[in-house]
Formats: C-alpha cells, sequence, structure tokens
C-alpha cells in the first residue's frame, strides 16, 4: 500500500492488522493478533507522525531515540531517561543490545565497521547506482544468547540513490503495529532524510518491510479507541500540521551540539532557558529540538513548567507535547 504520510499509513495499518488478521498467536505467551509480509510506503517521509490525540505521540522520546541511534551509544541511563519500560529490555541493567542501533550502524561486528561511512563512500565515489547500499543491523549472534530478551526487531536500511533521490527501504522481522511503528517509522525517515542531506540529494519514497506485523492482545482497547478516533471524522484521517524538514546543510555539526546538551540536561546539570536556546550558533530545526529536550527536563524532573519553552514551540510540537501530558500545561492553556 502506498500513502502520502505516515498518519494515514498509521491509521490504515492499524485498522488492517486489527481487524483482519491472518492469525491468532502467543509467541512467548504474548497473545496477539499478525499479518505476514506486510509492506507500505510513504511518498514524503518527512511526514513521520501520527497526530491522532487519542494515540498520544512521544515526540520528545522520537527525536530521542534516533538521536540516541546517532550517538553510537548503546547506554540504558540515556533512552530509559525518556521511557521508563526501557530497562526491561537490559540483559544486565546498564546497557542494550538489540535495540540500540546506534553501535550496529558505526561500528558493526568485530571489525567496527562504520557502516554509515562506508555506503556514504559507495554512493558517492564508487557507485550510485548500487544494489549493495546496505546497512544490516540485525546480528546472527544475538541469538545464540541465551535467554536473549533483547533482540533487534530491524534486520537492516537499504538505500537506493535514483534520479536525484534518495530512497530508502526498511526490513524488520517483526513490528509491532500499534506501538513499535511509531518509532521505529519516525526513525527511519529521519534516518533517511539525514543521509539524504549528507549526500545533497533529494528525498525519494520510504518503503517499510515487516515479515510480522502484530498487535498484543493488552492493547485492543486502546486500539478500538484511536481506530473509533479516525473514524468519527474525516478530517481525523489527514495530518493537522506539516512537519519540519532537517536543514539541507552538514548537520551532524549540530547533532553533535544537540547531543552535549542533550547529556547535560537529561544529568540535570544544567537549565536552559528559551533565550539561552535561542542565543546558540545552531539551525532553528535543531533549536526546536533543544527546546522539547529542555522542556521534558520540567516533566522528568516533576517542577513547574518554564512557559517561554513551550511558547517558543512550533505549533506542531506544541500540539504534541500538551496531547501527551495534558496535566503538565494546565496553567499555560486553558
Amino acid at each position: 500500500m502506498q500513502y502520502s504520510n505516515f498518519h494515514e499509513a498509521y491509521i490504515e495499518t492499524l485498522y488492517d492488522t486489527y481487524h483482519n488478521p491472518q492469525f491468532f498467536n502467543a509467541p512467548r505467551g504474548n497473545h496477539s493478533r499478525e499479518k505476514l509480509n506486510y509492506n507500505l510506503s510513504i511518498k514524503n517521509p518527512v511526514e513521520r507522525v501520527c497526530y491522532l490525540p487519542s494515540r498520544k505521540t512521544n515526540i520528545v522520546f522520537n527525536f530521542a531515540e534516533v538521536l540516541w541511534y546517532l550517538s553510537g551509544d548503546n547506554s540504558l541511563d540515556f533512552i530509559s531517561y525518556y521511557n521508563k519500560k526501557m530497562p526491561e529490555y537490559s540483559m544486565n541493567g546498564k546497557t542494550l543490545t538489540g535495540t540500540a542501533y546506534g553501535p550496529k550502524i558505526f561500528e558493526f561486528g568485530n571489525a567496527k565497521i562504520n557502516q554509515w561511512k562506508q555506503i556514504k563512500d559507495l554512493l558517492t565515489h564508487e557507485d550510485p547506482d548500487s544494489k549493495r547500499v546496505f546497512i544490516q543491523i540485525f546480528d546472527a549472534t544475538e541469538l545464540m544468547v541465551p535467554n536473549n530478551i533483547d533482540i533487534s526487531c530491524t534486520l537492516g536500511l537499504q538505500f537506493f540513490v535514483r534520479e536525484n533521490k534518495l530512497y530508502m527501504a526498511s526490513y524488520m522481522r517483526a513490528n509491532d503495529a500499534f506501538r513499535g511503528i511509531i518509532s521505529d517509522l519516525f526513525s527511519f525517515t529521519f534516518i533517511q532524510e539525514l543521509m539524504a542531506r549528507d549526500l545533497n540529494l533529494e528525498l525519494g519514497e520510504y518503503f517499510h518491510n515487516v515479515g510480522s506485523i502484530h498487535i498484543y492482545q493488552p492493547d485492543d482497547e486502546w486500539t478500538e479507541k484511536v481506530l473509533q478516533e479516525a473514524k468519527s471524522d474525516p478530517r481525523n484521517m489527514k495530518p493537522k500540521f506539516k512537519f519540519p524538514k532537517m536543514p539541507s546543510i552538514n548537520n551532524w555539526p549540530s547533532i553533535e551540539t544537540v547531543l552535549e546538551y542533550e547529556a547535560l540536561l537529561r544529568k540535570d546539570q544544567i537549565k536552559m532557558s528559551s533565550l539561552d536556546i535561542k542565543k546558540l550558533d545552531l539551525p532553528e530545526y535543531w533549536k526546536q529540538v533543544l527546546l522539547l529536550f529542555s522542556l521534558y527536563q520540567y516533566i522528568a524532573y516533576k517542577r513547574p513548567i518554564d512557559t517561554s519553552l513551550y511558547e517558543n514551540l512550533l505549533p506542531v510540537y506544541q500540539h504534541f507535547v500538551i496531547n501527551k501530558w495534558p496535566s503538565k500545561f494546565t496553567t499555560i492553556v486553558k
């Protein structure tokens, strides 16, 4: 199925998986509905979010997760700050293996291969039309660890340069149609957009390929609520905002700066006002990400919100933070 944006793709995929499953099964005792060999594509990968209020998309976690990947880090401290359930997937309480895609991308295997640099060099200098441009994520050695609870859901990402556009296909062994697909599509299309900027190319289509797409039974009630909201008004089937585009520059210096401040905010070693962020030598796109991280610091440490942070967010991000944490904004939005 081809969609204009992820908002539409999410609703249709959720509906299809929930109402038209091929199988009802219980892998590792977890009851689910399942479809096999599921494929979809998105014409505009920049539109990588679901706007439905009932789904409560966590835009802060979405940015945090993909930047965690891009940092090459596998520490639990980083990502569990944004998602308190992440420790459930750690074997040692300190790191993540399968879930942490960053080390796979930038230091794969015993040879510590930087796959990002490798495919950039291939596309830039050797063979722009190549069909071999693949970032491997899943590692067969993950299956050799007894009782491993953290095995990569993603097999890999493949890039294609065609007619001055960068297309990308993801391949997943399994994907949760209610939860996982929200963050996975955000991260994968973000990576596609970043690579397109690195290569000075336009953004082409995104293709999502899944061996097993499923919805777990505990999410049935919430799934029905989301689908009912989508069905209740035709306007709910369309995106409510326009998602920002990444700057057409080398974004890596900005990413490094954002990651430096993210660590200080997460560890509560600094506080940043909207004015502090405004003064930074960063494109507005990345200043907005820092505004989100700064705002989340107040939420994570249970402090009254700094209203200037919220007021300087783009309306699309205001929509998400109010919807995700409404009780935190009762004094800001009446």
